[in-house]
């Protein structure tokens, strides 16, 4: 949700303008599906170098060296495990007992917790040791299914789900619904945390939630706004990209800074018509991104910027732009729900 977002130069203003400003949109998002049917290919994959800001700083470095400790995980998965199970949240505790970043139950803390910073304790509620832990976890899932055939990362993470007996038993990651979808939600959650190292692709879904944000233009901001008919359709940041996806069929996180993981992280010289945009007054941590637009080409966003302001068009280049997301469906799909 938008958070006193600051005020900006407003491009359009009044009725003409805002027709003016529908037509300008309207090109674009002809050009989106053009430009979706034109592409082939696909997100890349491959790449071992955290994204930009995807980890806050205090743990980055953390997750950058303790995610290359065996070939079966790198930086940016052991990254997307530890925002599945925490949200890089450090206290989080679940009501199955689970605690810290790394979402540890005591009986496999007690196992397999480690001294990561070397100062005598293990201290399952201290990043520098529970990321490390969560690492050497990893691998040693990864030691025990070394000779079952298939993805060796797919079988670790199949273990740490199901068991290591269940992967040898089945020879692979086992039949079960909850296991196939947590190898699948972590390996696609993967790639909001890796940089980018190949071109991805637009979807014609883009184009639709241009299209329905462009309909909202000069409606009033709301903060917690959804757009329901209670608030008067209205929206707060936030809302409006949720909205604006849903509409398309894909459904976003309600805040901003888990909306930032819901696909691939374009450059801002590869921002295509579609794309989330970010903004941030710490550039080093996505986990406090307060604001989000949609991307509609020419340095322009349609957003809901504060209160007292309508949906509008802004542009995106300030100072506390953060980064941006190309949407996907099974991006998504993957991140997890929170209150």
């Amino acid at each position: 949700m938008g958070k006193g977002w600051a005020v900006r130069k407003v491009w359009f203003i009044g009725g003409a303008a805002v027709a003016l400003g529908v037509g300008f949109v309207m090109l674009l998002v002809v050009g989106v599906y053009v430009v979706a049917g034109n592409l082939a290919g696909g997100a890349g994959g491959g790449a071992r170098k955290l994204a930009k800001g995807t980890v806050p700083a205090a743990y980055q470095g953390l997750v950058q060296k303790w995610g290359n400790l065996c070939p079966a995980i790198n930086p940016a998965l052991l990254a997307a495990q530890l925002y599945q199970e925490s949200g890089f949240n450090p206290r989080a505790r679940s009501a199955a007992a689970a605690q810290g970043i790394a979402q540890f139950i005591p009986g496999t803390w007690a196992t397999h917790g480690i001294d990561g910073d070397g100062d005598g304790d293990r201290d399952v509620w201290d990043p520098a040791d529970a990321i490390p832990s969560a690492a050497s976890y990893d691998c040693s899932l990864a030691s025990y299914v070394k000779d079952v055939p298939g993805n060796a990362t797919e079988n670790m993470l199949a273990s740490y789900n199901a068991g290591a007996y269940a992967v040898i038993k089945y020879q692979g990651v086992p039949p079960y619904e909850e296991t196939r979808n947590y190898v699948k939600v972590i390996t696609t959650l993967e790639k909001s945390f890796a940089a980018p190292t190949t071109r991805v692709d637009p979807s014609e879904q883009a184009a639709g939630a241009i299209a329905y944000a462009q309909k909202k233009l000069g409606t009033p901001y709301l903060w917690g706004g959804n757009g329901t008919a209670a608030q008067g359709g209205r929206f707060d940041c936030s809302g409006l990209t949720k909205a604006a996806y849903e509409s398309v069929g894909i459904k976003l996180p309600r805040v901003a800074n888990d909306q930032y993981n819901a696909g691939a992280h374009p450059a801002r010289d590869e921002l295509l018509p579609g794309d989330l945009v970010f903004f941030s007054d710490d550039l080093t941590n996505s986990r406090a991104i307060r604001h989000v637009g949609i991307y509609v080409g020419g340095g322009y966003m349609i957003d809901a910027p504060r209160s007292g302001a309508v949906i509008r068009f802004d542009r995106i280049d300030t100072p506390d732009y953060f980064g941006a997301t190309r949407v996907t469906e099974d991006g998504a799909k993957a991140l997890p729900t929170r209150l």
